[in-house]
């Protein structure tokens, strides 16, 4: 089918503004009744066209109040579908509504209506079902005739009964992997046990089942693990160095966590006459990795790595990854560079992007920079660092300049909570506290994004198909959310609506500093952004403040990176820009389209795990006694923030002798005593229970004997 044919038929149907007789269309569209009959047949079938008036008419869904959408909930007695477009907010069906339509369905709905509560409609027709793979947890039910369930994880809010001879072996407890279906003449949705994980109260077999749930590839075939062992083996020949900017007699070197096997990025900074040269050198994994092979389709379908507590998902082979591309000390290294020159205030004056051949003299960790940087390193920290001594001392020097610069332009220094799982020798999480960020880790983080920033400002001065790192300015509506917190926490919010700058959000977030809702307002700020995503228009970078920005610096573990190195490479060597718009201009569309989905699922994925091994280790800790901070408050209660970082809920529907009125923004109180619980406030609770499989932490609060307080 020719894709010419569908956007003729689209195009007229979106000139005429109404839907349109099949004959007329037909006429208009000047096709032969075949290609017309196929490319009609196509769009009905993907939803882009609908139907009319005994199937004489054709029209947009739009045209006809029909809504494309995305089953994601779905409960006994209705289901809600999330719109592709227009609606931006969920639509509600009831079950007598569905045909049957399940988490991951692509629908039709029609008879879209507005109410108090919000939309609702009716699924017209399944476009495409979703995979019917569900993952949760085996239940049984004590007696002879015990029936089985499986609690799903997401997606379907209730236990499904597990058919006759489907159990395949499993036992109460077990997370397990299940296919469901629809019984049309019941109703029904059932399930059939397809794999065993292993126990339920194992954050790690947990993770294992959010990582097939969320349909994250963890294994490389045998063809693609072969062509990476080929290329790692490559050797860098005299002829590829000559072809190259030979950097190898430079102080350059690296800095990661100590933990870090894949060194995609390291630095060199001197000091000019009139200011510095910074160098950021960047693992060359598009000369590895080439465009079409398989090794590029590989990294591409991953899109990113995915990192867990016990475990990293790379996008690429270990042999690429872990191997030829990264930046290991004393061996000789192609890289791709950009080396920048700024002025004595820190502002880029010129840049310029090279291919390299590098080797790194000093394999740096974060720890230790920091410690030389706070005079605390002993002499043999003191000697492994002495050979890129001036590269620190300077760099240091250029990274506080570029900090002062960032927050006088308004980017936003936002305070998040990032947790450092620790695991024994059996994988069980047996220590959990905030993870700190020291001098080294934010002097990284300014080249990294002075880098980023060079990259997008060349592509986009030549023209060029590229894909942009963009986040556009907050909506209006969550702001309006956020000034009721910030409101009710007394702070002034006359600048918290629609024109909003990075300034006024920075200085809400610099006064929180100052009290007990420091953590809350960065928290609900950064809810208050729109999620940063990848796009081919140089749309901006609202948190940065940055007109131009993209993803160049971490093409081991990032799509969008590789995909720029490859762009970047023929606009420097030479390739005329006609020739590079016609090579990359879908390539760049697809990258930056597939990479954000990727990116949204990866993220999904390390949050639900870190909630599994938070409860795993908190489940060794019942009955213990803390300190906490209320983080945000419900209708049904409060989460409580305690001093490792993890949050729990405390639940006060639980008391027949109470009644709390929550106030909608940050506080409740109980109308009967006066006692009110706000944000901010202190807490001594109490861990109740822990379930791993939900990922949850169950508080109450206490008021006996302080002995057993943690």
């Amino acid at each position: 089918m020719k894709t010419e044919d569908n956007e003729l038929i689209l195009k007229i149907l979106e000139e005429q503004g109404e839907p349109v007789e099949r004959k007329e269309l037909l006429r208009l569209s000047g096709l032969d009744a075949n290609s017309f009959n196929n490319a009609v047949s196509l769009l009905e079938a993907t939803g882009e066209a609908v139907r009319l008036g005994g199937k004489k008419m054709l029209a947009l869904p739009s045209q006809a109040g029909y809504v494309r959408a995305t089953v994601v909930r779905l409960n006994k007695s209705f289901l809600f579908a999330e719109p592709e477009d227009t609606i931006k907010e969920d639509i509600f069906v009831s079950a007598s509504d569905s045909r049957g339509a399940m988490p991951g369905d692509r629908v039709m709905l029609r008879d879209i209506t507005a109410s108090e509560k919000g939309f609702s409609g009716k699924v017209d027709k399944i476009l495409q079902k979703g995979s019917r793979i569900i993952t949760g947890m085996f239940t049984r039910e004590r007696g002879r005739a015990s029936q089985a369930h499986v609690l799903p994880d997401s997606g379907i809010g209730y236990s499904l009964r597990v058919v006759k001879g489907g159990e395949l072996k499993a036992k109460n407890g077990d997370k397990v992997k299940a296919a469901v279906s629809y019984d049309p003449k019941t109703g029904h949705i059932t399930a059939r046990v397809i794999h065993i994980y292993g126990r339920a109260d194992s954050a790690k077999i947990c993770s294992d089942a959010i990582i097939d749930s969320c349909g994250i590839p963890s294994k490389f075939s045998v063809a693609v693990k072969h062509q990476a062992a080929l290329k790692a083996a490559e050797p860098i020949t005299e002829q590829e160095i000559s072809r190259r900017l030979d950097l190898r007699d430079e102080a350059i070197f690296t800095i990661d966590g100590a933990d870090a096997k894949d060194l995609d990025d390291a630095i060199s900074v001197k000091r000019l006459d009139n200011g510095y040269e910074l160098g950021v050198h960047i693992a060359d994994v598009s000369h590895y990795v080439t465009q079409g092979s398989l090794l590029d389709e590989a990294a591409m379908d991953r899109g990113t790595s995915v990192y867990f507590a016990d475990r990293v998902i790379p996008m690429l082979p270990v042999e690429i990854s872990n191997g030829c591309c990264s930046l290991n000390a004393g061996v000789n290294k192609l890289a791709f560079s950009c080396i920048m020159k700024l002025d004595s205030k820190g502002e880029l004056v010129d840049y310029r992007f090279e291919k390299s051949v590098i080797v790194s003299r000093v394999r740096g960790v974060y720890s230790e920079v920091n410690a030389i940087f706070d005079g605390s390193a002993d002499e043999a920290l003191r000697e492994k660092y002495a050979p890129v001594e001036e590269g620190l001392t300077v760099g240091r020097e250029l990274a506080l300049l570029l900090k002062a610069r960032a927050k006088q332009r308004g980017e936003l220094e936002i305070d998040t909570t990032e947790l450092r799982f620790v695991l024994d020798e059996r994988g069980v999480c047996v220590d959990v506290s905030e993870r700190e960020r020291g001098e080294a880790e934010e002097l990284i983080e300014q080249f990294m994004i002075a880098a980023n920033r060079s990259a997008a400002l060349y592509a986009k001065s030549a023209l060029i198909p590229f894909v942009y790192r963009v986040h556009e300015a907050p909506e209006e509506e969550r702001l309006d959310s956020l000034a009721q917190l910030a409101a009710a926490c007394g702070f002034q919010t006359r600048r918290l609506k629609r024109g909003v700058r990075q300034t006024d959000l920075a200085e809400l977030i610099n006064k929180a500093r100052q009290t007990k809702y420091a953590k809350l307002i960065s928290t609900q700020v950064l809810r208050t952004m729109a999620k940063a995503r990848y796009d081919t228009k140089p749309l901006g970078h609202f948190g940065l403040s940055l007109e131009d920005y993209c993803h160049f610096t971490s093409p081991i573990r990032r799509y969008p990176d590789t995909s720029i190195h490859r762009i970047l490479t023929a606009l420097i060597s030479g390739e005329p820009i006609d020739e590079i718009q016609r090579r990359y201009g879908d390539f760049a569309e697809l990258s930056a389209k597939q990479s954000s989905q990727r990116e949204l699922r990866a993220m999904r994925a390390e949050r639900e795990a870190e909630k599994c091994y938070a409860a795993e280790y908190m489940t060794s800790h019942i009955g213990e006694v803390y300190e906490g901070i209320i983080s945000g408050v419900t209708v049904k209660g409060f989460f409580a923030s305690l001093p490792n970082g993890i949050e729990g809920f405390v639940s006060l529907v639980d008391d027949e002798h109470a009644f709390f009125e929550f106030d909608g923004t940050a506080s409740t109180t109980d109308r009967r005593t006066g006692k009110s619980f706000s944000i901010g406030d202190s807490v001594t609770v109490r861990v109740t229970n822990a379930s791993v499989p939900m990922g949850t932490i169950d508080l109450e609060l206490f008021t006996g004997s302080q002995d057993n307080k943690d």
